[in-house]
Order: C-alpha cells, then sequence, then structure tokens
C-alpha cells in the first residue's frame, strides 16, 4: 500500500514539530523590597526591542511579593532573548527616579550585569533551546 502526504497532513507534521521544539523560560526574581505594586517583565528577542524601538516577544505584569517571584513564558521559539523587570510600587507604570535621575523603584536585566545604567540588549541576552531554561533576576 502506497501512502500520499496531502497539504492537511504536511501541516499538522509541521504544527506537531514546532510544539514539540518549543522553549520555556521560567524567571525568578529576587530581592524584591515589599509587596506594593506591580512587576513589569518584558522579553525581548532584539536590540530594537531592548531600546523599546518594537515590541517585545511577550509581557507579563504580577502582583510583586516581598522576597521573590517566579513566573513563566511558554512556547518560545528557541533563540537569543533577555529580559528587563521593573517593580512598580506606585502603580504609575513607569520607572521612578530621583531628582539626579536614579531610580527609586527597583529593576533589573538578565544576567544581572553589574553597571550604573540600563544594560545593554548585548549584555543581557541569553539563549533559550528546545529544552526549559531557567534565569534568576536580581532587583536594585
Amino acid at each position: 500500500m502506497k501512502t500520499q502526504l496531502t497539504l492537511p497532513s504536511i501541516v499538522a507534521m509541521w504544527v506537531l514539530a514546532a510544539v514539540a521544539s518549543a522553549g520555556e523560560l521560567t524567571v525568578t526574581i529576587t530581592d524584591i523590597r515589599d509587596a506594593k505594586g506591580y512587576l513589569m517583565v518584558a522579553l525581548v528577542n532584539s536590540d530594537a526591542a531592548w531600546k523599546n524601538q518594537d515590541k517585545p516577544v511577550a509581557a507579563q505584569k504580577v502582583a510583586a511579593a516581598q522576597g521573590e517571584v517566579k513566573l513563566q513564558f511558554k512556547d518560545l521559539v528557541p533563540g537569543t532573548y533577555a529580559v528587563q523587570v521593573m517593580h512598580d510600587e506606585n502603580e504609575n507604570n513607569q520607572l521612578d527616579t530621583n531628582f539626579l535621575g536614579i531610580p527609586t523603584e527597583g529593576y533589573g536585566f538578565s544576567n544581572n550585569p553589574n553597571v550604573m545604567r540600563k544594560a545593554h540588549y548585548d549584555e543581557a541576552r541569553f539563549d533559550v533551546g528546545a529544552e526549559a531554561a531557567n534565569i534568576t533576576i536580581r532587583l536594585r
């Protein structure tokens, strides 16, 4: 008996292959000062998205909890990503700063680069493969 591949069966195999190779990222955010407000987390895959010139791959806004919060990004295409976190304690949807421009709310980046400015995409990027990945971001 001869087996024929039809367009629907080819599409079904492609979808199953894509789901099977999707990655998952668990982000653990530590050093959260208090439970006020929200954590705003952006997952990006380009320098343009890092600079807010393009949309993030995914974003989450979760209630803050003192100490540590974990969240997940599922069904990621294997590739290079970076994560930015802001603790919006007063819920005004922006990172507040003092008169010198120094942030007064918590913030952090993947790879926890030790810099006194916003990290560059190249400093924060990491790879996600088909298997699960885990990162920890310490808020400042």
